[in-house]
């Protein structure tokens, strides 16, 4: 599948003749490809950018016809800091050739695997700039229902950036009424409860517990479930059956555990909305005793992401889920 993907030489020279020049493979998912890419304007400046490559005549039939015709739709809509950027759509025959900004730092889930659990005041900014994202979709009543440490992309500023939305859709029918979901989206160790039993979701509520699954393994560098029995997993998931690391649980603060147990709630009635969880103290302010940047290696060089430049004292959390 990755050689039949990978752009062909007639048209790697069309794209060029563009101004895209395509690089090498630097990911790939079910039915597309990623390749870097650079665009040049006609003048001197080159911008950096990922090349999502797919093939119409290689995918399913249900992809065609429902997930990616929503995709196409979803990414000219949405325009947000925090949401990754599309520079253009192109289609040649089969092939579709979505190019975005390139995310200088990879993802999240590389970045938690080089350099550990991510120090709690980075978390907030981090959480918050995930949530401000996904605000945004859904305000737009747009549920991305993938959201995962691979989806959250971090840019040259370590600045999160929403990506990926293959299974995103609209919540309201045409009449502006809401429509909850019914497909099994995404991976099964950031589904809710309800999307991994089967029954009709809400999928901003869905797209809340999988921020929660976020925020625990930023915090722990962990999973708080273990999704190889989805049966076992739903039973782990209804019974709250999950803790926080011995190496970590001293270092986080009441505050960040409470927020992932409002969060990680299988009862949807009682699940935190994500208006509650922007609303929360500790995603406005961060303790001004803060554990150091995480330092990673960029070729060859050392550079620190960033930490949030307002320091504020956080109190401890009393009444912020009565």
């Amino acid at each position: 599948m990755t050689a039949k993907l990978s752009p062909r030489a007639s048209e790697v020279k069309a794209l060029e003749e563009r101004g895209y020049y395509i690089g090498k493979k630097v990911g790939q998912g079910s039915y597309a490809i990623v390749h870097a890419a650079d665009f040049c304007d006609g003048t001197d400046r080159r911008m950096r950018l990922a090349c999502k490559i797919f093939d119409k005549e290689k995918a399913p039939r249900d992809f065609l016809d429902k997930f990616f015709p929503r995709e196409l739709e979803i990414l000219t809509k949405i325009e947000n800091p925090h949401i990754i950027e599309v520079h253009s759509i192109l289609q040649r025959g089969p092939r579709v050739f979505i190019f975005m900004r390139f995310a200088d730092n990879g993802d999240l889930l590389d970045f938690v695997k080089r350099n550990g659990a991510v120090p709690e005041a980075q978390c907030q900014l981090w959480f918050r700039q995930m949530t401000s994202g996904l605000h945004y979709l859904h305000s737009k009543h747009i549920a991305h229902r993938d959201l995962k440490c691979e989806n959250i992309l971090l840019s040259r500023r370590f600045n999160v950036k929403l990506a990926d939305f293959g299974f995103a859709r609209f919540c309201i029918d045409g009449d502006g009424r809401r429509v909850l979901s019914h497909t099994y989206c995404g991976s099964a160790a950031y589904a809710a409860p309800e999307v991994v039993s089967g029954t009709p979701y809400n999928p901003k509520l869905a797209d809340v517990w999988s921020l929660g699954i976020i925020l625990f393994i930023m915090l722990n560098a962990s999973m708080p479930f273990d999704d190889s029995n989805l049966r076992k997993l739903l039973k782990d998931q209804l019974n709250r059956n999950w803790v926080f690391r011995s190496r970590v649980r001293e270092s986080v603060s009441s505050m960040a555990k409470a927020i992932v147990r409002h969060i990680l709630e299988p009862d949807v009635t009682q699940r935190l909305t994500l208006e509650r969880v922007m609303a929360l103290e500790w995603l406005r302010c961060r303790k001004e005793a803060r554990p150091p940047s995480p330092t990673v290696t960029l070729s060859g060089t050392q550079a620190t992401a960033p930490t949030p430049t307002t320091a504020t004292t956080c109190s401890e959390l009393a009444d912020e889920f009565s």
